[in-house]
Parts: C-alpha cells; sequence; structure tokens
C-alpha cells in the first residue's frame, strides 16, 4: 500500500515538472492539431451519411415524399399522415417553427424509401387549423408511378381550401 502511495506520488510530481516545461507554442499547436482532427471527423461523417443514404435508398428503387404549404391566406398545419400501398409510412406532427417555414415557402421532406418499379397507390391526410380556430382536414388519393431511377413527389397542401395537390418532380 505505501509502494504505491510512492508511486503515485512520484507520477505526479512527475507530471507537473512536465507541465511545467510546455510552452506556449505548443499548446497552440497542439489547438491547431486537435481543430484539424475535428474537422476530418466532421467531413467523414458528412461522407459516410451520404454514402448511407445511397446504400440503404439506391436511386433505382428510391421514392421521396416532400410536403409544402400552397395557401396565401394564415394556416397552420398540425398533422400529416402518408400511406404507401395501404401501410403507414410517415406521420408528423408539426411544431410552431416547422410551420413558420412552410408558410415562408419551405419544402419538408417527409418520407425516403424504396419501392419497386411500378404503380403504387398513395394516401395522404393532413389536419391544420385557422388562426381564428376552425379546423381543415382532407384526405386525398395519388398514384405514383415508380419507374427506374429517384421519384420525387410533392404533396401540396391547400388548408383553407381542405385539398391536397401532388406534383411530379
Amino acid at each position: 500500500m505505501f509502494r504505491m502511495l510512492q508511486v503515485t506520488l512520484f507520477l505526479l510530481l512527475t507530471g507537473i515538472a512536465t507541465a511545467q516545461n510546455v510552452n506556449r507554442d505548443d499548446i497552440r499547436g497542439l489547438d491547431e492539431q486537435i481543430q484539424d482532427v475535428k474537422k476530418d471527423v466532421i467531413d467523414l461523417t458528412a461522407t459516410l451519411a451520404q454514402l448511407e443514404e445511397k446504400l440503404l435508398f439506391p436511386s433505382n428503387s428510391q421514392v421521396a415524399f416532400f410536403v409544402s404549404i400552397a395557401d396565401e391566406q394564415p394556416f397552420e398545419l398540425e398533422s400529416v399522415e402518408l400511406r404507401l400501398n395501404g401501410e403507414i409510412v410517415a406521420h408528423h406532427l408539426y411544431t410552431y417553427r416547422e410551420i413558420e417555414s412552410l408558410q415562408k415557402g419551405g419544402v419538408q421532406k417527409i418520407y425516403t424509401g424504396n419501392v419497386q418499379t411500378g404503380a403504387h397507390p398513395l394516401q395522404v391526410r393532413f389536419i391544420g387549423k385557422t388562426p381564428s380556430g376552425r379546423e381543415y382536414r382532407a384526405d386525398a388519393a395519388y398514384q405514383v408511378d415508380k419507374a427506374v431511377g429517384p421519384k420525387f413527389v410533392e404533396i401540396s397542401i391547400l388548408g383553407t381550401e381542405s385539398e391536397i395537390h401532388f406534383k411530379d418532380w
């Protein structure tokens, strides 16, 4: 026990002496190396995310759906549900910031997946309300005709008209 205490004390004193010999240039150089490593990790993470998307959603079977709001009148989207081939693939409850972004012309990617070529039924349902509290609901159906290559569909919601429009990209 006493021997272990001596070794620990020796290591502690040696570390203090070594730390006093380190100058500011060494610290600055180490800081720059750390920043370079951080940048490399961020770049590597972005590359891995792109590779993961290519592996999970190859372009020949990829399908993606986007939501936008086409109303010029105030309308607060509360939720959207997507059913593809009769199965719920996406259900999203909107936050205030997301609603604000959509009202300013933003587009939300709500679902990305893989489907085989051919026709696939899509059902969309939304719930929303006006600032006065009047509720709007609508359902719409669309046939997604998937060919070889990626397929992108925009789901444009007109809340005050209780309509949903589809646009192939």
